[in-house]
């Protein structure tokens, strides 16, 4: 491409929040002379983030020239960054790369990163980062470039995250993180933590790797880094990188390394999103490219990207619905209106409702009590707190301090009574609306008028449950996805009785617990049950209609879905999945598929349509076929997508219509959430107004501006 107009790209961004960069002198310890350091800062308190656009990357590298200058006459023996309190830099600001709509511009804004930090380099002086905070993208490529690092063990969140937001990491880190850390460690935190939910690094975890060379605290945090800069100046302290590699000295451990990122793409994607795999295009070809090189096509790759509605769905599924509406939850009552939760009951001591009371005592820090039957079940739920409660002990992940406050917090009883002083209780019990009324009816006997009743119930009527109590207007649905420590969605249920200050208590509670809340209205299996619901029923049915299994299962890989249908049903539980679609079936009709094979299988007691081979191969028994009837209608592989595409506008057009929520954003926000469903769909109904879906099936889009091209 034509050698780029910065000053142009930099009028592009008028609005741009800049991150100045602030040059102050220090006296290094020892009279080992003076030490100009860079402070990153947008002037603006720890709510908002450090970012990197055009402005802050021009004014850096006019910083970064004037440092050479005083460099090259004597004045300064090294040079350092780091950030305010709490931040490095969170890395580019995506709302604004978003805006770029020509690749030229893209272009110009990935070479500028490259010719700012390449400076860094280039001092005549060595350059250090202190990192005391958190680094994403090209905030922990800053440091990457820079030639030594040291880290506080108060930092979180340092990533690589690019391949989970649909670009790479274009500004150096592609080229020199497997150097640094090696090829396996680089595939780590360049894909793998990204394809997991957006994993990142804290500070111990960096240093441990190798991405660091010095870890300190942070009370002291600034003054240890500069007393380590010292003495790395001086010669007196010698930095030693284990973990470093040449390429030509680990070329199989190289080429292992991208087998094994591909393997994982492969399985997380089904290669549907192209940022991992160029990625990894750029960590196989960069064995043996220069920097230069590497340059170049991180730049050209990054361009491309840049314009693809992959990127676009993702920035919006990531900032409009994750960091945005997630945290501003529509319809949600004025938090003033919530009351305090002191002490939370939990009916039930099964997987699910041990799950959730260790949720309540680590994020609310109060007495949970849990119930059951008989002492043995009460027991045996107590010690699955405890015992996970070990486990993190075990892991570092909480002190033996907190981990004995945890487990002293976690009591069990066989009497309801326990319950007398709650302010909240959650039931966990069978999913049966009798037993869920039973168990309220007992709850209300004993606890306060003020006490809310919540039910984690999947797919039956709140309302129902309700409807026989004395308060109707204090239960609220509390839906928790499983795992619930990993799952971050939790769909909080309006009944019609609902009062305002219970569902502000809901909300207040779901921000506490850590997860996001998005306010459904009560209908048979609220948002996500209902969408997997309507896919299953599609998949199912081609399936009884003769479509061979593979064909069936494998029909919506193309959408980069976290697993296939029947994979999925597997993993929630054949009953589990087929006593939902019943109960859609009875709430909406002939829409939701009930399979007789899927029940045959269930009667027969096998736990999956798929079984594997020796050799990891997927098929289906013989006796398992044998017990099956099937059609003679099969459908090709593209016939099962678009049929199933258009179910799924279908149902999401019906559930917008009844007003389940408030719009297509908490649909997808549900999706992304509670299901997995990949941010380069953007959910899913950008994904099915890009395909036609929408418009087939209901005659308009689900948005009027279009999320991606």
């Amino acid at each position: 491409m034509s050698a780029p107009d910065y000053q142009r790209l930099a009028g592009l961004f008028p609005t741009e929040v800049v991150t100045h960069s602030y040059v102050s002198d220090i006296a290094l310890p020892g009279n080992a002379g003076t030490f100009a350091l860079i402070t990153l800062d947008n002037d603006v308190d720890h709510s908002r983030p450090t970012t990197l656009g055009p402005n802050t990357l021009l004014e850096l590298g006019e910083k970064l020239d004037e440092l050479k200058v005083r460099a090259d006459a004597g004045e300064i023996v090294g040079v350092g960054v780091t950030g305010k309190p709490f931040y490095l830099v969170a890395g580019a600001d995506l709302s604004a790369v978003k805006s770029i709509s020509d690749i030229e511009a893209g272009y110009a804004m990935a070479r500028l990163g490259h010719d700012v930090y390449g400076k860094l380099g280039t001092l005549g002086v060595p350059s250090f980062a202190f990192i005391n905070g958190v680094a994403l993208g090209g905030g922990l490529e800053i440091a990457l470039q820079s030639d030594y690092r040291t880290v506080s063990t108060g930092a979180g969140a340092l990533a690589l995250p690019e391949a989970f937001i649909g670009l790479v990491p274009g500004w150096g880190g592609v080229y020199l993180l497997p150097r640094l850390i090696g090829p396996e460690n680089a595939v780590k935190v360049m894909i793998e933590n990204p394809l997991s939910n957006n994993r990142t690094l804290a500070g111990p975890a960096a240093y441990k790797l190798g991405i660091a060379d010095a870890l300190f605290e942070p009370a002291d945090f600034l003054e240890q880094s500069l007393a380590w800069a010292s003495r790395v100046i001086s010669g007196e302290e010698k930095v030693e990188r284990p973990n470093a590699v040449e390429p030509a000295d680990a070329a199989e451990a190289w080429d292992a390394a991208v087998a094994k990122g591909r393997a994982f793409v492969e399985a997380k994607t089904s290669n549907a999103a192209p940022a991992p795999a160029k990625v990894l295009d750029l960590l196989e070809k960069g064995k043996t490219w220069t920097r230069e090189e590497s340059r170049e096509a991180e730049c050209d790759a990054l361009a491309e990207l840049m314009q693809s509605p992959q990127f676009s769905s993702t920035v919006y599924a990531f900032l409009d619905l994750v960091q945005k509406r997630g945290k501003r939850p529509a319809g949600a009552p004025d938090k003033k209106l919530a009351r305090p939760v002191t002490k939370v009951g939990v009916v039930g001591a099964g997987l699910m409702a041990s799950q959730l009371a260790l949720l309540f005592a680590r994020q609310l820090k109060v007495p949970v009590v849990m119930t059951d039957i008989d002492q043995a079940r009460v027991d045996k739920g107590v010690g699955y707190v405890h015992a996970e409660v070990d486990k993190l002990l075990a892991k570092k992940r909480i002190s033996p301090d907190a981990a004995n406050r945890t487990k002293a917090l976690v009591t069990g009883s066989v009497s309801k009574e326990a319950f007398s002083d709650a302010d909240f209780v959650i039931e966990a019990v069978f999913e049966e609306l009798s037993v869920k009324k039973q168990v309220f009816a007992e709850v209300e006997a004993v606890v306060s008028p003020e006490c809310i009743l919540a039910t984690n119930t999947s797919s039956l009527s709140v309302t129902e449950m309700a409807a026989d109590l004395k308060h109707p207007e204090r239960v609220v649905g509390f839906h928790f996805f499983n795992p619930v420590a990993v799952m971050p969605l939790l769909e909080i249920v309006r009944a019609p009785k609902t009062d305002d200050a219970v569902l502000a208590t809901a909300f207040v509670l779901a921000k506490q617990l850590k997860k996001t809340a998005v306010l459904v209205k009560d209908a048979a299996a609220f948002v996500v049950n209902r969408i997997l619901g309507r896919m299953f029923g599609e998949i199912t049915k081609v399936y009884d209609e003769g479509t061979d299994a593979a064909t069936a299962d494998n029909a919506l890989r193309s959408m980069g879905l976290p697993m296939s249908p029947f994979t999925l049903l597997a993993l929630v539980g054949l009953p589990v999945g087929q006593h939902v679609q019943e109960s859609l079936h009875a709430a909406f009709g002939e829409r939701f598929w009930v399979s007789k094979n899927q029940q045959k299988i269930i009667d027969a007691g096998i736990k999956s349509i798929w079984q594997k081979d020796e050799n990891g191969n997927q098929y289906i028994p013989e006796e398992t076929l044998a017990m099956l009837d099937f059609g003679n209608t099969p459908s090709t592989s593209e016939e099962v997508l678009r049929r199933t595409q258009d179910a799924l506008a279908e149902e999401i057009g019906l559930m917008l219509e009844d007003g389940v929520v408030a719009g297509p954003e908490d649909i997808d926000l549900c999706v992304i959430l509670g299901a997995g469903w990949p941010m380069h769909l953007g959910g899913i109904t950008p994904y099915l107004d890009r395909v036609g879906a929408s418009e087939r099936v209901n005659g308009k889009k689900f948005h009027e501006t279009a999320v991606a091209a």
